[in-house]
């Protein structure tokens, strides 16, 4: 498990800079990058402290089968009804989404 690229696109899918994630988690700037790098190996404790702002647990960065788990659970659920559709229904579902944003 690459610990460091998947911290960097969860933080990134987030929308959370390293600044902000360095405030909300107490962990410096300079840390947060060497990890995301992989120019370090975190402790257990850094990134739980990194993770709970990201809102989500120690157990959803450890876990590799590419689920949603790092989105909320609002997220979630749309996420899975979304998995559900038909083409033609999940097309027409963003193409309605689209007009809302």
């Amino acid at each position: 498990m690459d610990i460091a690229k998947r911290l960097k696109d969860i933080r990134k899918a987030k929308d959370i800079s390293v600044y902000r994630l360095s405030q909300l988690s107490g962990v410096s700037e300079t840390h947060i990058r060497d990890l995301e790098r992989g120019d370090k190996n975190p402790s257990l404790d850094t990134l739980a402290r990194i993770t709970a702002p990201l809102g989500m647990s120690l157990s959803d960065l450890l876990n590799e089968n590419n689920d949603v788990s790092y989105l909320n659970e609002k997220e979630k659920t749309l996420v899975e009804c979304f998995r559900h559709l038909s083409d033609d229904k999940a097309d027409t579902l963003l193409a309605f989404l689209k007009t809302l944003a």
